[in-house]
């Protein structure tokens, strides 16, 4: 596997070794020995998975302490427009945020470490997104921020006029009005 570095510390895109020949593909989507050796030790303990349809943007989430998550994300089917934003107070890149498109074809994936919001967007008619967690899912903790928010300034890739999304996800502050228990 290689390990791409983004523009913000931190934020890695994995791009696996594909081996191809005329009966498909194989590549090892996960080696606790590899990820270990690039990335460093993160014990995972929860995979998820969603299916959504185009226009649908999950977003942009996180857990507060002491139930904060890094995220190892994949598009397993379709496309996704995959963002992390840098909520850690004191960052040099607070409030900065890395996209990057997540596809069947490229297999790439997207590393979120602690202190960052994340959600997606599904560029494709149908998306099936997984994604493992190193903590589990603790709904007293679950927290986001404003999608739209303009100092944010995320394209999404698809027009926001017809996003769907959940009930919660409209609620949710933007980053001007938000007290982040995240520091850098």
């Amino acid at each position: 596997m290689e390990v791409i570095k983004t523009a913000i510390e931190g934020l890695l895109i994995i791009e696996p070794r594909i081996f191809k020949d005329a009966r498909g593909y194989f590549f090892e989507s996960y080696s606790e020995r590899d990820f270990t050796s690039a990335i460093g030790n993160v014990h995972f303990v929860q995979d998820n998975e969603s299916m959504s349809t185009y226009g649908v943007v999950r977003g942009l989430h996180f857990q507060r302490p002491p139930f904060t998550q890094s995220k190892l994300v994949r598009c397993v089917r379709g496309s996704v427009l995959d963002v992390a934003v840098d909520i850690r107070v004191g960052s040099p890149t607070y409030g900065q945020h890395v996209a990057v498109e997540l596809t069947e074809e490229n297999h790439l994936q997207f590393f979120i470490p602690k202190g960052f919001a994340h959600g997606f967007s599904v560029l494709s008619p149908t998306a099936v997104f997984q994604y493992k967690c190193d903590e589990f899912y603790h709904p007293e903790a679950d927290a986001g921020l404003q999608l739209d928010d303009p100092d944010l300034g995320i394209d999404w890739h698809i027009p926001l006029t017809q996003a769907i999304l959940s009930e919660k996800d409209k609620r949710h502050p933007l980053l001007k009005d938000f007290d982040s228990p995240f520091v850098f």
